[in-house]
């Protein structure tokens, strides 16, 4: 199977197949560039994703991610960054093993193919040229043969004509012998060129075209080949991102097993526990027996029953301050966040500390590292004082110490405030339950707050709400009740252990060491009601000490 014998007189063909041919290469190298662009595109796009998920740093959404399943969906993010970046390896590979190569390669096929059909145009003109010989010498020994027969004709007329005179007869015999030897001539001629045409014709039909053909279809098949191979490459390349594709998918399916329903249940314990004891029952209040019974601020029955006209807020009655608002438990406008994130439940408070101490430690230490390393260096250039002057390094030494002083004297300051937390407010806790138990046993009739309509600040004191700046407290159509309403007798009385800024509405500021009036103790949600002079508020019940009076109690 020869392009050179079965082929030979196709050579426009063949021609027209090659450039094909070419073409068919250029589009796929067409193909595999547009190829690597929708992979570049493509990785990119899941880059721009996963870091459109990623948490922003020093945000809420970075708290999130401390969730199982916050964290594996942070593992999936991370790993198709990793997945993108193979789609990156598949563009720079396909780039670079096939695009470039089969790019350099069209150039030289280009000019291979150039140089062949430029030998075969070339032989086909000389055989064309050979041709043109042939027939130009042919005509001419065909005419030559024409004349002599004429002179010859002519010769014979005028030897047989007796009208015409013997030097006649010889010059038309010589005119026809000078014929017949250019005809002679014409024909050597002719058959010398014949022969010559019909060995180029053969040399051309049987060796040069034969030989121009066989390395074209050697250039075609190459071709071929090449295409074929880069197919190949095409395959290969996908195939080796595969292992590694795989590990990221495997990856993802591991962080998705990672996930932890009942860890992720725990840690919403923590981070939404108040440290607050749940209210005890509530006592029946028994309105047949004529007594003095101390008014609750959330008893709805003796507001109702009474009839008086509803009390807004703003009144001049402190009585019911949180009836009924299930969120927002006091009408307050919060500023910046006390230092000992007093404004905190008990357990809330507690981590705050401990995170705020944790902080402070490492700060410490790394200044106490950046200390270590002034004092290194300072003794280097002691050592070696062509490196530096040692007293160079005294300011920032002594920088570098204050800095660390106080540091510890603001951890301390946190330590102080997280042993109160710990230490105090179990006991307190014990304690409020003791003295309320007491109170319930010696006055059974007593009329207590109802922790369904007086919701204890564990519901709200959350750090998102910390955070807010401003909660408004809706009003309801159980609001305080009565205007005119008679202000609380005093149950005891309180000495301020700590200094309490009340800077939100409903509370009252104490100064250390001051001793106030009891109106209403602790009902489980961490708050006690106290009363100076005309003022009353609530105040945090672990900031106090209660001495409950009993004659007031049993009266």
């Amino acid at each position: 199977m020869s392009w050179g014998i079965e082929l030979w007189d196709q050579f426009d063909n063949l021609e027209k197949h090659t450039q094909w041919g070419i073409d068919i290469l250029e589009k796929y190298i067409k193909f595999v560039k547009e190829r690597t662009e929708i992979e570049l595109s493509y990785a990119k796009q899941l880059r721009n994703l996963a870091k459109k998920y990623q948490p922003k740093k020093n945000s809420k959404e970075e708290e999130e991610y401390r969730y199982t399943a916050c964290k594996a969906f942070l593992s999936t993010l991370n790993e198709m960054n990793d997945y993108a970046g193979q789609h990156e390896v598949i563009s720079e590979n396909m780039t670079s093993h096939i695009t470039v190569e089969l790019a350099r390669y069209v150039q030289e096929l280009k000019q291979e193919r150039k140089s062949y059909f430029h030998d075969g145009r070339k032989a086909q003109q000389h055989i064309e040229i050979c041709w043109k010989q042939l027939e130009s010498s042919k005509r001419r020994f065909e005419r030559d043969c024409k004349e002599a027969d004429r002179a010859q004709q002519y010769f014979e007329k005028m030897d047989a004509d007796i009208n015409v005179t013997k030097a006649d007869v010889e010059k038309a015999r010589q005119q026809a012998q000078v014929r017949h030897q250019m005809a002679e001539d014409s024909r050597a001629d002719y058959s010398s060129i014949l022969q010559k045409f019909n060995h180029e014709q053969h040399e051309y039909y049987h060796t040069h075209i034969p030989n121009i053909f066989q390395k074209i279809q050697e250039m075609e098949e190459r071709r071929i080949l090449r295409i074929g191979e880069s197919m190949k490459t095409y395959a290969e390349v996908d195939r080796q991102v595969i292992p590694i594709i795989g590990k990221c998918l495997d990856e993802i399916v591991k962080a998705a097993e990672s996930i932890d329903q009942k860890n992720d249940s725990q840690l919403v314990i923590e981070a939404y526990k108040s440290g607050f004891e749940p209210p005890g029952d509530i006592e029946f209040e028994d309105y047949t027996q004529p007594m003095k019974r101390t008014v609750s601020d959330n008893s709805l029955s003796n507001s109702r029953g009474e009839g008086k006209p509803e009390l807004k807020f703003g009144g001049k009655s402190k009585g019911k301050l949180w009836p009924f608002i299930k969120k927002n438990k006091l009408s307050l406008k919060l500023g910046a966040a006390p230092e000992d994130f007093s404004n905190l439940p008990p357990e809330q408070r507690r981590k705050k500390l401990q995170q705020k101490v944790d902080e402070l430690n490492k700060e410490i230490q790394k200044e106490m590292d950046q200390r270590d390393a002034i004092t290194k260096m300072k003794d280097v250039y002691l050592k070696n004082p062509q490196m530096g002057d040692p007293a160079s390094l005294d300011h920032k030494l002594t920088e570098v110490s204050q800095n660390i002083e106080k540091l510890r004297l603001e951890a301390q300051k946190f330590e102080a405030w997280l042993a109160e937390v710990e230490g105090r407010l179990p006991a307190r806790g014990d304690q409020a339950r003791r003295q309320s138990g007491m109170y319930e046993a010696q006055n059974p009739t007593t009329v207590n707050n109802c922790a369904q309509d007086r919701e204890s600040p564990d519901g709200s004191y959350t750090e998102e709400q910390s955070q807010e700046s401003e909660v408004k407290v809706l009003a309801t159509d159980f609001d305080d009740e009565f205007d005119d309403e008679e202000p609380l007798p005093a149950i005891g009385t309180c000495k301020a252990l700590y200094t309490f800024e009340g800077q939100n509405e409903g509370t009252i500021s104490v100064v250390e060491g001051e001793t106030l009036y009891v109106i209403e103790e602790d009902k489980g949600d961490g708050w006690t009601r106290i009363r100076r002079n005309e003022e009353e508020g609530y105040v945090p019940t672990s900031y106090v000490e209660v001495y409950l009076d009993k004659n007031a109690k049993d009266s």
